[in-house]
């Protein structure tokens, strides 16, 4: 070996284990359950790829290794263009050939009937792919990278060019692959056959295009009901973040501690809990509803069940975001800037409206994006509360799972949701093109923000606050009915509930866990932190390329990022069934699909909060990094993400929390062995156990509560260095940098 290239080295061992080392095929007992080590190397399950081609009739994977052979050969050669290019081949060569077999032949042979005319039938098949065979296309992916890198990509950037081809096949693995396996699907017979005729006739349905609402002739389509539903969602949850940003970073509010956790409760929720709560007090029976009727002889109506009441609770259900988003923006904003607006005589209104707010501009086109995709997508709240007023996510899951059965209409509504995301994404693009938002510099920045404008600090506060007491009457419907013994019905205290679901007993001298829902609890916990961090590593990585870095194709590869959050959690998880049910990838049943599911459902929310918050960050502490001879790893690691504490923070906390309590995916991947709570609480649901289901969620709740103030202790707090100078004391520079508050 010649060359000093370390990390190639590395990857190239990695290889080399991969063929000889690691079991090419799935273990179906679990490859971390070592189980397989007793039959190892000589079994047909757990034989390294060598073996496979040896002895086990599986002469097909010797592609796979003659372009290893040549990424290997490819370490002796001198001229690193040369070097490169021979890379670049043996890595894509070898990436798309191990996904041809995969795709190409199933468990009983050939896949397709093409290349079994070409080629004859084959004696036997092949199991879904293994840690050799995963390990082996991570290694041609990095292979590709550094050959792209060798060439000059990136300006040679190995860590940059790696991040991004890494991040291209993920997301090709675990977004578009499962949405074209659905979208195949939709066009073919049973037998697999070409036959669009479901997929032209849903297309032409007036049920889903009807614009009959505009001209007072009935009732819109369930396309043009979403979307109006999406508009005034985003803007209803943006407005309401801003408010509570701003009275939490800008005003005397006294109770700003109460106002950031009653922000975090509606998110940290399962969603029909809040729908039901909505139920008890706005229903025909509800206690408000009660009251008034007695009070006014109003005999009581059913207006919550249907678009209002789905708006309110998807506005008390996405506000939350808005406000992670938006709070880092609206600290993020220079007071100095807002300084200077004043000497130039502008009044406290005229600075707010002409200089802090274009500045957060960034933060709040992101939160409105975000509430758009969020309603679009929501599944929870349209179910309890929509009655007959469908909506995409849910005609999408009736269109799957429901007595139609028409897996063709399912994908014409998903089809016509990332047509209105699409449209949402390129116009908060056109908005924001060409214009400059950093206010973080590395120069030095005093003073303290300016206060709000009067008429403004009264507006905020008359939203701010009627919205915290109608939250609290919320949250109490839902305390009081863990110990309610029946709702509606029964309404005497009991603590029976609690004791059903989270009893602990001794056995045999050990911690028995006897309640009923401590197995969903604990898989789910260990679940959300595996995947918690995972997403916002990736997010914030992910936004790091996309506002730094120039490359062919960054728009797109944005967009490609926010399709797994546009699109419904339910047709998610039946895109994850139909996609990772057979080989090449057989995920089903196991945590690994669960884990995946999170990571790239919930990743763009840790990227639009990145790239709103990187946008505030200037170029400059980058370049001066990389000036002075850092790398991207160490400029990233010690100068970007410690400015990246809200968006952190923000990623880590909704990630964790959206895991825990997403319902739409879930529903569809979970087993026996890995049931999550959302999955279990909805059966308690469906069995009429409200109150363990309550009792359930409010212990959820709670540790929720718990883990993200470890988050906030974990990660600490962004501080911009900002001194106020007193008269007569000598002026000493204030230091740029992001001073790191340590738990």
């Amino acid at each position: 070996m010649r060359h000093g290239n370390r990390r190639l080295d590395i990857v190239l061992a990695l290889g080399a284990a991969a063929l000889i080392l690691l079991p090419w095929y799935r273990i179906d007992s679990g490859f971390f359950g070592l189980g397989w080590l007793s039959g190892f190397p000589f079994s047909s399950q757990a034989a390294p790829a060598v073996l496979q081609i040896m002895f086990h009739g599986h002469p097909w994977l010797l592609g796979a290794l003659v372009f290893f052979l040549v990424g290997l050969a490819a370490r002796l050669v001198d001229r690193p263009r040369q070097r490169g290019t021979i890379l670049v081949v043996a890595g894509s060569l070898g990436l798309g050939y191990l996904t041809l077999q995969g795709l190409a032949i199933g468990f009983t042979g050939w896949t397709w009937g093409i290349t079994e005319r070409l080629f004859g039938q084959l004696s036997d098949g092949q199991p879904s792919m293994g840690a050799g065979a995963v390990t082996l296309a991570t290694v041609f992916v990095l292979i590709l990278a550094f050959g792209l890198a060798e060439r000059g990509f990136m300006k040679g950037d190995a860590f940059i060019v790696s991040c991004i081809s890494l991040l291209i096949f993920l997301v090709g693995v675990f977004v578009f692959y499962p949405i074209g396996s659905m979208m195949v699907a939709a066009v073919q017979d049973i037998d697999g056959s070409f036959n669009p005729t479901g997929l032209l006739r849903n297309l032409r349905d007036p049920s889903i295009w009807s614009l009959d609402c505009v001209i007072g002739a009935g009732r819109c389509g369930v396309a043009w009901r979403t979307f109006f539903l999406a508009l005034m969602t985003a803007s209803g949850s943006t407005l309401l973040g801003l408010a509570f940003a701003l009275v939490a970073t800008r005003t005397r509010f006294p109770f700003k501690k109460g106002l950031r956790l009653l922000t975090v409760l509606p998110i940290i929720t399962p969603p029909f809990v809040i729908g039901l709560a909505l139920t008890l007090l706005f229903g025909r029976a509800g206690v408000v509803t009660e009251v008034i009727s007695n009070l006014f002889g109003v005999e009581p109506g059913r207006w919550l069940y249907g678009m209002t009441g789905i708006w309110i609770a998807q506005v008390l259900s996405f506000t939350p975001i808005s406000f992670l988003v938006l709070i880092g923006v609206v600290e993020g904003v220079s007071p100095s800037m807002e300084e200077a607006s004043q000497t130039l005589r502008a009044d406290r209104w005229r600075t707010f409206w002409r200089v802090s707010l274009p500045l957060m501009t960034p933060g709040l086109a992101n939160a409105f994006l975000i509430g758009f995709i969020e309603s679009m997508a929501d599944f929870g709240n349209p179910l309890v509360l929509g009655g007959s007023h469908g909506v995409l996510s849910t005609e999408i899951f009736f269109s799957v799972v429901g007595s139609q059965n028409d897996p063709s209409r399912a994908a014409v509504l998903a089809i016509v949701l990332l047509c209105f995301t699409l449209t949402a994404f390129l116009a908060q693009r056109f908005w924001l093109s060409g214009k400059n938002f950093a206010t973080v510099t590395g120069k030095g920045d005093s003073g303290a923000h300016i206060a709000l404008p009067r008429s403004l600090s009264v507006a905020v506060h008359a939203i701010v606050i009627p919205w915290m007491a109608f939250t609290v009457v919320i949250y109490g419907m839902i305390l009081v009915g863990g110990f309610v013994k029946t709702w509606g019905l029964d309404n005497s205290l009991t603590v029976e509930h609690y004791v059903r679901a989270f009893s602990v007993g001794m056995h045999n001298g050990s911690i028995a866990w006897t309640g009923v829902a401590w197995n969903s609890f604990w898989t789910t916990m260990e679940i959300a932190l595996i995947s918690a961090p995972l997403t916002a590593a990736v997010g914030l990585l992910t936004a790091y390329i996309i506002v730094r870095q120039k490359f062919a194709g960054r728009n797109l590869f944005e967009f490609a990022l926010m399709m797994s959050f546009a699109i419904p959690g339910t047709v998610i998880g039946v895109s994850y069934i139909m996609a990772f049910n057979l080989p090449p990838l057989e995920m089903t049943g196991s945590a690994l699909i669960l884990i995946a599911c999170f990571v790239f459902r919930n990743m763009p929310v840790g990227v639009r909060g990145g790239i709103a918050a990187m946008s505030q960050l200037d170029k400059s502490l980058d370049e001066a990094s990389l000036t002075l001879r850092a790398n991207s790893f160490r400029t990233i690691r010690l100068i970007v993400l410690p400015l990246l504490r809200p968006a952190i923070r923000a990623a880590l906390v909704y990630s964790f929390v959206r895991a825990i309590t997403s319902i739409s995916a879930v529903i569809f991947l979970v087993s026996a062995q890995y049931n999550m709570a959302t999955s279990y609480i909805v059966g308690l649901v469906e069995n009429g156990e409200y109150g363990v289901a309550i009792a359930y969620s409010s212990m959820l709740i709670v540790v929720m509560m718990a883990v993200i103030g470890g988050f906030q202790l974990l990660v600490g707090e962004r501080r911009l260095r900002r001194e106020n100078r007193v008269a007569g004391l000598k002026d000493t520079p204030s230091i740029p940098l992001a001073q790191e508050k340590t738990a």
